[in-house]
């Protein structure tokens, strides 16, 4: 058995247990309670479990699973950036690679070269697992601000405009799912949780 290599993977399963305490802008479902990047993400795994036959192209589910479970690990040092911040870019940073390196370089050679890579992949949104990922990433917090009253949009005055700009990603990874979110979007004008 190599100790060195298992030491090494069980050092950075400590340091992910970190994500748990990431709070996100977003609120669970029908709730006043923020959640947090752990939940976040295997929420996002569980939903490319059961829409994956949604994804515009074909994918490879695994791949997309395991993008959406490695996607937030970064802000553990680089925190959470609320995607309708007018003050800060929501793309990714000189700080997120930092933290990428960081955090994966716990791991043996081979892993840490995997998860960095997929983590890119996933920032750059190319590929069909990615697109599909990221427009999972973005359905998420539309569905649980519909839930609340307009959530994150209602409590700093989000306009639809806005949104729509920030979750054209999703039109990408799925039709269906893009179709879902105009409907979504346009229902929650219309009851007022979200001003046009």
């Amino acid at each position: 058995m190599n100790t060195d290599r298992l030491t090494q993977q069980l050092a950075f399963i400590r340091e992910i247990d970190k994500l748990k305490y990431i709070q996100r802008k977003t609120r669970l479902f029908n709730s006043q309670r923020h959640e947090n990047d752990a939940e976040h993400s295997w929420h996002l795994a569980m939903m490319a479990m059961v829409l994956a036959e949604h994804a515009t192209t074909e994918v490879d589910l695994f791949k997309v699973m395991k993008m959406l479970l490695i996607h937030d690990i970064v802000e553990i040092d680089a925190g959470d950036t609320f995607l309708y911040d007018t003050t800060q870019s929501h793309v990714n940073t000189e700080v997120e690679l930092e933290a990428a390196k960081r955090i994966f370089g716990l791991l043996p050679e081979d892993q840490m070269r995997d998860f960095i890579a997929l983590w890119e992949e996933f920032e750059a949104g190319e590929t069909p697992e990615a697109r599909f990922a990221k427009a999972l990433d973005r359905l998420e917090p539309i569905m649980q601000n519909a839930s609340n009253q307009g959530g994150t949009w209602a409590e700093y005055d989000v306009p639809l405009s806005r949104v729509l700009e920030k979750v054209q990603g999703i039109r990408k990874g799925s039709d269906s799912l893009w179709a879902y979110t105009e409907d979504l979007l346009r229902e929650n004008v219309e009851n007022g949780n979200l001003k046009e």
